[in-house]
């Protein structure tokens, strides 16, 4: 086994690398950022300026559309915040973890899901595709 594929196997066994963990530390960062100049902020901070994102009620790509998508989601829930469930895992480029979101007022969780995101050269994120496991009656 080359160094490079002992790498990857050590950090996918559950024990993410701090690049990984920082990563999503600044996509919750970015996620939970309510106010117009922090939320744009923040997005730069944590994604390349060419990110894309993608799940199953939002296709959009670059700052732009994320900070959209974001605000999107605190205005369709105001009062919420979206918290990390469990530990990041992570190896080569890419990370995953679980998150949900979370009343502030109640700590009703209404929504969960999870995340794999693949993560640039500057440790930045690239490209997020996520996925819904709890979601609201319509």
């Amino acid at each position: 086994m080359t160094q490079h594929q002992e790498q990857g196997v050590q950090q996918s066994s559950g024990h993410a690398g701090d690049r990984y963990v920082a990563a999503v530390a600044r996509y919750f960062e970015a996620w939970n950022a309510t106010e117009e100049g922090a939320l744009g902020k923040a997005v730069a901070a944590a994604f390349c300026a060419d990110v894309t994102y993608t799940d199953p009620l939002a296709d959009v790509a670059g700052h732009d559309g994320l900070v959209a998508a974001i605000a999107g989601a605190h205005a369709q829930f105001p009062g919420y915040e979206f918290r990390q469930l469990g530990a990041v895992d992570g190896h080569h480029d890419l990370a995953r973890f679980g998150w949900e979101l979370v009343s502030v007022a109640d700590g009703a969780a209404p929504v969960a899901g999870f995340d794999v995101v693949r993560l640039g050269e500057d440790g930045r994120i690239r490209s997020v595709l996520g996925f819904l496991d709890r979601v609201p009656a319509v």
